[in-house]
């Protein structure tokens, strides 16, 4: 019988293939900061017109009845927020628009959120208030495809059931894009 041994094989040296294989994962990790976008897209507001109208109610008479006594009729109060928005696409595929909304917070910190204003109620605002019309610019639509690397600009239009001193007045204020693909980009209305 032979002498026991307690001989054991030769150990394996595993650093250079680790240092291999962190070389490889760093020079990855490298391309994808340099080449893809860290957003989908830049989104800014160029410019902001506030548009108040005071609007007065005669007193309501029906056709064919009689007048209520002491109607002497109603006020209202509207703000129109017109906020040129621009938004360049940094992807490689197209963005598509899905909806556009504005949020104003109030000096007691109310979040009241309106959508823009549709394209198919842009003439009946410009009939009502030409004044805004002539302060307004090409709009910025829903459903609009932004090609990758263009830019695309227009007037978000917000209606705000609010007085000129609420907005003068205001915590905050933001518009925010919807996309159909992407997340949604929330860009603020700076304070002017």
């Amino acid at each position: 019988m032979s002498p026991p041994t307690f001989s054991q094989p030769e150990r394996r040296n595993f650093l250079a293939p680790a240092l291999i294989v962190a070389a490889i994962v760093a020079a990855a990790f490298t391309l994808i900061y340099l080449f893809l976008p860290r957003r989908d897209a830049d989104v800014e507001v160029t410019h902001v017109s506030v548009m108040p109208e005071h609007i007065t109610f005669s007193s309501a008479e029906p056709a064919n009845g009689p007048h209520v006594v002491g109607d002497k009729g109603s006020t209202e109060d509207d703000l129109y927020i017109l906020a040129t928005v621009r938004v360049r696409d940094n992807l490689k595929i197209p963005l598509f628009v899905k909806d556009l909304t504005g949020t104003l917070t109030t000096s007691d910190s109310t979040d009241v959120t309106v959508s823009a204003v549709e394209k198919n109620d842009l003439n009946d605002v410009y009939q009502a208030f030409p004044s805004i019309k002539s302060a307004s610019g090409p709009p910025l639509l829903r459903e609009i495809e932004i090609a990758p690397g263009a830019t695309a600009e227009g007037v978000v239009m917000l209606h705000y059931s609010a007085t000129e001193d609420d907005w003068k007045q205001r915590k905050s204020a933001s518009v925010t894009l919807d996309f159909y693909h992407q997340d949604p980009i929330t860009v603020p209305i700076p304070q002017s």
